[in-house]
């Protein structure tokens, strides 16, 4: 058998991890030179910056005007936690779970908030849950982008227009890399450090007029923790929505965050983001097609994710191995490539069937995908000679 050569060229940036993400083509911590360091938060330009954050997002994002959106803490899974917390209750809860997110909020809602109106509709990974056995008259949690199993909704045409209820969406690995439908999302979340490669720890919560309302009009019977509370005598705390954030940011983190969403200015806006991932996934796909060695964890081509791409390993002496030798396998794959400085953290996620996994967003450069691609061949062939001069 003939194996690939070691390829002569490595990727100019070897970083495809998919959290945190790749930082802006170009990024240096010269960006950071400015940062509203050794101050409140709450004098007026800390204040100004942490609007901009909003604003500048907002209008990236397209978001309709009488949406509102909020930095908060902890992150994505903060903002997620703070919505469910919140909002649910007031009707019975469709929760879509086909990858370990999906699950862990399904678990929040069964286990801690302990609500006894739950339907799951759960799909192994690489598949989607049947959509069309979703009931919008109650409300639906659900991921956008399945960020561990690389399975994304295709659209948001299974969402009813006159819906009754809720759409609570995690869309942390989707925001300002797929269209997302507006008028079809009540409650959106997402984090800095996903597709504009921002520093970690900030959450970012957008809310629709129906979401205000649920908001203004019921109360949880539980209690409710400070850092979750954006109502007082059942009317919004609007200061949350124009940067007085419910608990001190990081002004570092901040200047970071303005730094990407002032790139994604610079190169078109919002649409220049989604074409370069686009472009970035249609590379992915001519690849995969070319090489016997690895296919899309997603079965159905509609649903594959264009940001967390996940990948099944299809080789003949990958497929014959056991499953525990198959996620050995698949991870001495990702430290080979780690030594070489070929490619750095794009093993699958723990909870995801053996594989790997490649951020793909639009601050991946497509010349870094395609001088990957040779050496994860070439990786393939390195382990599998392993494992025959093992047996």
């Amino acid at each position: 058998m003939t194996f690939p050569a070691k390829p002569a060229l490595r990727p100019s940036n070897p970083n495809f991890s998919s959290g945190p993400c790749t930082k802006r083509p170009g990024w240096t911590l010269d960006a950071l030179n400015n940062a509203f360091l050794g101050r409140s938060h709450r004098a007026k330009d800390g204040k100004a910056r942490l609007k901009s954050v909003i604003d500048k997002s907002k209008a990236l994002l397209g978001l309709p005007d009488d949406y509102l959106i909020a930095i908060v803490p902890a992150s994505d899974t903060g903002a997620v936690e703070l919505a469910l917390w919140s909002l649910l209750g007031a009707r019975g809860v469709d929760m879509l779970a086909w990858e370990s997110f999906g699950l862990g909020w399904t678990s929040d809602v069964q286990k801690q908030l302990k609500l006894e109106d739950v339907r799951v509709l759960h799909a192994e990974y690489g598949s989607l849950p049947d959509l069309n056995e979703v009931d919008c008259d109650r409300d639906v949690v659900f991921t956008w982008n399945g960020t561990t199993s690389g399975v994304r909704v295709p659209n948001g045409d299974w969402i009813d227009a006159d819906r009754k209820g809720l759409t609570i969406c995690d869309a942390t690995s989707a925001a300002f890399a797929m269209e997302l439908p507006w008028d079809k999302l009540d409650v959106v979340t997402y984090s800095w450090q996903k597709a504009m490669g921002g520093e970690a720890a900030h959450g970012m919560l957008i809310l629709s007029p129906r979401a205000v309302e649920r908001l203004e009009t019921y109360t949880p019977p539980w209690p409710l923790p400070k850092l979750f509370r954006l109502t007082k005598a059942g009317k919004m705390i609007t200061g949350v929505f124009t940067g007085e954030t419910i608990n001190t940011p990081s002004m570092l983190a901040v200047e970071d965050a303005l730094d990407g969403l002032n790139w994604a200015e610079s190169i078109g806006g919002g649409a220049e983001l989604l074409r370069r991932t686009a472009s970035n996934m249609a590379e992915m796909i001519q690849w995969v097609d070319n090489c016997d060695d690895v296919d899309f964890l997603a079965d159905d081509p509609a649903h594959r994710s264009t940001t967390s791409i996940c990948l099944k390993i299809t080789a003949p002496w990958f497929v014959a191995l056991s499953g525990d030798d198959q996620a050995k396998a698949a991870k001495r794959l990702v430290a080979v490539l780690d030594d070489e400085g070929a490619a750095f953290d794009i093993g699958a996620h723990r909870d995801a069937p053996a594989g790997l996994r490649i951020w793909a967003g639009a601050t991946v450069e497509a010349s870094d995908l395609k001088a990957l691609f040779p050496w994860i061949e070439w990786g393939l062939s390195q382990i599998e000679t392993e494992y025959e001069q093992a047996a």
